[in-house]
C-alpha cells in the first residue's frame, strides 16, 4: 500500500501539483510515479489472491499444529 501512496505523491510532484521538493515539475517523477503505484496495486492484488486461496483451503496451513 505504501508503494501506491509513494507513486501517487511522486506523480503529483512531477506534475507540479505538490511543491517544495527538488522533484517538483520534473517529468521523470511524473513518469516513474504511476509505475510505482501500479506495482503497489499489483502487489496488493497478489496478496489478496494468496490470502483468499489460503482461506478457501480451510486446512489451517500456516498455523502451528499442536
Amino acid at each position: 500500500m505504501l508503494a501506491v501512496v509513494v507513486g501517487a505523491v511522486w506523480t503529483l510532484q512531477g506534475l507540479g501539483y505538490l511543491s517544495g521538493s527538488v522533484m517538483t515539475d520534473d517529468r521523470l517523477w511524473a513518469v516513474v510515479g504511476p509505475f510505482v503505484a501500479l506495482f503497489g496495486l499489483i502487489l496488493i492484488g497478489l496478496g489478496l489472491r494468496i490470502r483468499r486461496r489460503g482461506q478457501a483451503a480451510g486446512d489451517g496451513t500456516g498455523s502451528a499444529g499442536g
